[in-house]
């Protein structure tokens, strides 16, 4: 029986006109026949779950394989309509290195200021603006971050009424597991500039830090930090020392009173309209599945050349997910010296993740690969897409603040719960998180908003996911158009209009990642 062949999109996305693969976003059936754009037939010779891959032309061993028009593996001998695999790719991609001495990448095409959008934000002393307003217990070790979470948690039952003090979000903590028996040098650093960069936060409008009494972490090395930004530190603030009151339920009383004394002053700071420029948005993916690249990041990164464009800042991390696709970020780089900075944090960290004996090529996890991700280029052609298209502005360590506005990456890790709270502590007032397979992660003191790359986890997880880019995939929106509902949506996060569902749940992670050795 002859049937007539479908249109290849009705099953499976062409990212690129360079490409010879196809995505699948529904399972075909072996023996599928597919008509590809200007009307050649192929047959598909296997069942391909979605997410993953079929050749639309045969890719001869040793020709490269080809998605977002890049190399992502080379052939071993692929026919036209196999179901692409390890089976019959490898992993390797020619490694681009080259950068011209004379770069220079023009700016951003800046809308004008009264064409930007405005969201209702929280102005503080030193000229920056949050988009939440909370209370902030800050233990400066594992040492006390058991009587900081009481604290937190004692608070919001006693003391805190969002009825009565509407311009509060909230009275949170951030216990961790570090401090105190740690390694001089660049780790402690790290710890104590994500710490401090916390209780300098624009969302946070009051803190009370909080030490044992005998650490290496203390009091006094944190307020160090504190007194070591160029901007004056002017916060309702309160110190307490466990020994120094007496113990814990001492501290814990103390810490309930402090809260109590500090709820009218955070509270008598109420919202005002401001420019969507003074807005820092953090870009983020995790759970990520074969469309996440093709849906949910390029989606969220037209949000984010929008942001750029009005003037705002976005910051990038986990660094693992730029190897094999680093030169088109240094291209992009606004000049040489950057694009050879963006590809001195690469070196750094492959150097870093090789003193533990890993590899960036085995970072997809295995739901990474079950969705489709088979390797790290794939993994990081489509995790940049989340910055969109404009220039680089330039690099920060982990937790560190940039110097402008503009797109910055930030060094960092792969991992959810250490790369998030870098990118709140360099700044960061919203993040966005792209996720293929679903993710409930949130954070402590910033908005973390959830876009799904399919529909179908979108549907599942509708109680933890805020939006979805799965129209894309479906073919009845395009990115420019989920683009524009991710920006309104991040506005209006950003000025208390709804709240992220990870905020509605209480999702408050924090840790940090302090186990570096060498500095950039």
């Amino acid at each position: 029986m002859i049937t007539e062949a479908q249109p290849v999109s009705d099953y499976a996305i062409i990212v690129s006109p360079e490409d010879n693969l196809a995505v699948v976003k529904r399972e075909t059936a072996p023996g599928i026949d597919l008509a590809l754009p200007g009307g050649r037939v192929i047959r598909v010779a296997a069942t391909v779950p979605p997410g993953h891959r079929f050749a639309t032309r045969d890719i001869p061993a040793g020709e490269f394989v080809l998605q977002y028009g890049q190399p992502i593996g080379t052939s071993l001998g692929i026919g036209e309509g196999d179901y692409i695999s390890h089976a019959n790719m490898t992993d390797d991609v020619p490694v681009v290195r080259d950068l011209p001495d004379d770069l220079q990448t023009p700016p951003p095409d800046y809308l004008p200021v009264s064409e930007r959008a405005t969201f209702m934000g929280f102005r503080r002393p030193d000229g920056r603006v949050g988009t939440r307003n909370f209370i902030l217990i800050v233990p400066t070790s594992m040492c006390a971050s058991h009587e900081a979470q009481q604290i937190s948690m004692m608070s919001e039952f006693l003391h805190y009424k969002r009825e009565r003090y509407p311009n509060v979000d909230g009275v949170v903590a951030i216990p961790h597991n570090k401090g105190c028996g740690c390694q001089d040098g660049s780790t402690i650093d790290v710890m104590l500039r994500t710490l401090s960069n916390y209780a300098d936060h624009p969302n946070v409008g009051g803190v009370i830090l909080m030490d044992l009494g005998c650490e290496k972490t203390n009091l006094a090395k944190v307020e160090q930090y504190l007194l070591g930004h160029d901007r004056q530190f002017n916060k309702p603030v309160a110190k307490i020392g466990i020994q120094d009151v007496g113990g814990t339920q001492a501290a814990i009383e103390q810490g309930l009173q402090e809260v109590k004394r500090m709820l009218p002053e955070v509270n008598s700071i109420e919202r005002e309209e401001v420019s969507i420029s003074e807005l820092v948005l953090g870009v983020k993916c995790g759970g990520s599945d074969g469309f996440s690249g093709i849906s949910a990041n390029p989606s969220l990164g037209r949000a984010a050349d929008q942001l750029v464009r009005s003037g705002g800042t976005v910051l990038i991390t986990e660094i693992p997910e730029f190897c094999g696709a680093e030169h088109i970020l240094a291209n992009r780089a606004k000049d040489a010296e950057t694009g050879r900075a963006i590809y001195r944090m690469i070196d750094w960290y492959k150097e870093y993740a090789s003193k533990f004996g890993a590899v960036l090529n085995q970072n997809p996890s295995p739901g990474n690969i079950a969705g489709g991700l088979l390797n790290i280029t794939i993994k990081s052609l489509g995790a940049m897409a989340k910055a969109g298209t404009t220039r680089v502005e330039g690099t920060v360590e982990y937790a560190e603040t940039p110097k402008g506005r503009g797109l910055y990456l930030m060094q960092g890790p792969g991992y959810d719960q250490e790369s998030t709270p870098g990118l709140v502590a360099a700044g960061a007032t919203v993040v966005v998180f792209t996720t293929g397979r679903g993710t409930t992660i949130g954070n402590a003191i910033v908005p973390v908003i959830k876009l799904a790359s399919n529909n179908g986890v979108f549907e599942r997880m509708s109680r933890d996911l805020d939006l979805s880019a799965g129209n894309v995939i479906d073919g009845t929106e395009t990115i420019d158009e989920v683009g524009a509902r991710v920006f309104e949506h991040i506005r209006r996060v950003a000025g208390g209009e709804v709240m992220a569902k990870a905020e509605e749940h209480k999702h408050r992670e924090f840790q940090f990642w302090a186990e570096q050795t060498v500095s950039l």
